[in-house]
């Protein structure tokens, strides 16, 4: 690095804006370093309680070579509705925004169901002014979305066993107010506080649950740690199956313009 360059970044530096890739990842010697985690592709910012380790894990694992996943935590609140309230995830996302990542991904289901469809866009437009107009992707919205995708209108819906009966039968409605026909609603049991659940039992409920006239199946909740058995239930059943952090991650690659092949995690990446 030659003294111009040098004053460059650190002039970057000064202004407190960083930058997206470094000036190495197009200069010809990729062959010669190991991988550092350096964002070749750009950053993802994800929003996700301070308790919640799964959403980044999960885009971490679905995530291409080059696309780094940054977490900002949100302080615990007492309902699903307070979560996507001021101020918390407010002060959160603009933590965010100081990285300059390319999206940033609301992971939290159940406040839009607590709130309902109508308040999705509000929030998503003050997130988005806090974040200085980088796009902010909803859990529910991208659902909608890759429900849409695939041409599935019947869908059967899988929650956490942590979910209370209410939140889960909100879930119903506000797919019902997208315009959905919800053919099955269930909470795997038994019903327990917030911990990992394994695949093979997120596999069995859903595998049992779904009935056969649901064309797709989304499994709500994005503390619920699923990716991992998409492949085997889309075997299993026959037909889509989406998760909370898979359709956001989904979306994420799709706003931010990312053209990377994502295999072993769903159908619904196959959708251009």
């Amino acid at each position: 690095m030659n003294r111009r360059q040098f004053l460059a970044l650190a002039g970057f530096a000064a202004a407190g804006v960083p930058a997206l890739q470094p000036e190495w990842a197009d200069a010809g010697q990729s062959s010669r370093w190991a991988p550092d985690g350096a964002p070749a592709l750009g950053r993802v910012g994800v929003l996700t309680p301070e308790f919640d380790p799964v959403p980044e894990s999960e885009m971490e694992a679905m995530a291409p070579e080059g696309l780094s996943i940054h977490g900002s935590r949100v302080r615990r609140n007492a309902t699903p509705a307070a979560f996507a309230e001021p101020p918390h995830v407010d002060e959160a996302t603009t933590q965010l925004a100081d990285l300059a990542p390319k999206v940033i991904a609301f992971a939290y289901t159940s406040s839009s169901y607590a709130l309902g469809s109508d308040t999705d866009a509000p929030t998503r437009a003050r997130l988005e002014a806090r974040a200085r107009g980088i796009p902010v992707v909803l859990t529910c919205p991208a659902a909608t979305d890759a429900l849409h995708a695939l041409g599935a209108r019947r869908v059967a819906l899988i929650h956490p066993p942590w979910f209370s009966e209410e939140i889960s039968e909100r879930g119903r409605e506000y797919f019902r107010a997208r315009g959905f026909d919800v053919v099955h609603c269930s909470r795997l049991e038994p019903a327990r506080a917030f911990t990992e659940v394994r695949p093979d039992e997120v596999f069995e409920w859903v595998r049992r649950q779904t009935p056969r006239d649901a064309q797709a199946v989304f499994i709500g909740g994005n503390g619920l740690r699923a990716i991992g058995a998409i492949r085997a239930l889309e075997s299993s059943l026959g037909r889509p199956v989406l998760t909370a952090n898979q359709v956001v991650f989904w979306a994420v690659l799709r706003t931010a313009r990312v053209n990377a092949r994502v295999t072993k995690y769903g159908r619904i990446f196959a959708i251009r």
